[in-house]
């Protein structure tokens, strides 16, 4: 059985890759994607903490996290295609078509 504070330190390494890669990066599909690995992080700390306490309530509650993270998704790449059409980059530095 692995320990909790493995899990845990597992889980942080993933939550800061995906700040860094949010922080850091400019294309906008990487953006996603860090955003992603952000929300992989916190299932990973609501399975082990279900786990570890013997409810499954945080398995419940990471199937949601799943769903809202497919719904993002879905939703974050529309805009990426509708952005990419309309100014021919996905760079983050340059999109300005959702200003006022």
């Amino acid at each position: 059985m692995i320990r909790l504070p493995f899990v845990l330190l597992f889980s942080a390494f993933l939550f800061s890759a995906g700040v860094y890669g949010v922080l850091a990066r400019r294309n906008a599909v990487m953006v996603l994607m860090a955003i992603e690995l952000m929300l992989n992080a916190v299932n990973v700390n609501l399975v082990a903490f279900s786990s570890s306490l013997h409810d499954v309530g945080g398995q419940i509650f990471a199937l949601f996290v799943i769903a809202v993270a497919a719904a993002e998704v879905g939703i974050g790449l529309a805009i990426v295609i509708l952005l990419f059409r309309n100014r021919a980059s996905i760079n983050v530095d340059e999109v300005n078509l959702l200003k006022w």
